[in-house]
């Protein structure tokens, strides 16, 4: 289910192409603690453009990360290129494309940058996130659920034709 992540060596001009391409980070929007993440991790310049996607609002990257099956409840989504990373390995990724300057971009490297770190620590703050909503009322994103019930209800529909 997780992807890993690796860097393929090319040309110097194909290198610098994918460099430069959009990394799309998918998060809960309503989570004060996927939104003061995404508001304060920064990557490398080379590394591309960072492209926040909140999860709540429906479009083409919620639907691509639902057919592939990912609860955007239990870990947020990076996408480079054709490539999903989930839940710890999507915060190993960032963190191995993040800057070192700032306070919170260091200690988002030396937290998450190995993948035993990410795989470690990432379930805690998956943990406190589900607790926090909890205690402030509000609701997961059901993704995979949502699509469960609109194919239930386009079922019945194909009955009752």
């Amino acid at each position: 289910m997780f992807k890993s992540f690796f860097i393929m060596k090319g040309t110097a001009m194909q290198t610098q192409a994918q460099d430069r391409a959009d990394i799309w980070l998918i998060y809960d929007g309503e989570c004060p603690v996927c939104t003061m993440y995404c508001r304060y991790v920064r990557i490398r310049e080379a590394a591309g453009v960072l492209r926040l996607v909140d999860a709540r609002q429906p479009g083409a990257l919620m639907d691509e990360v639902t057919a592939a099956g990912l609860d955007i409840d239990q870990g947020m989504v990076v996408k480079m290129g054709e490539v999903l990373y989930y839940g710890a390995d999507a915060i190993n990724v960032l963190s191995l494309l993040s800057t070192r300057s700032g306070w919170f971009n260091r200690l988002n490297y030396l937290a998450f940058s190995s993948p035993l770190g990410a795989r470690v620590l990432y379930p805690i703050g998956k943990g406190f996130r589900n607790l926090l909503l909890k205690l402030l009322g509000i609701r997961y994103i059901d993704n995979l659920q949502q699509t469960s019930r609109s194919d239930q209800k386009r079922g019945k529909a194909g009955l009752e034709h």
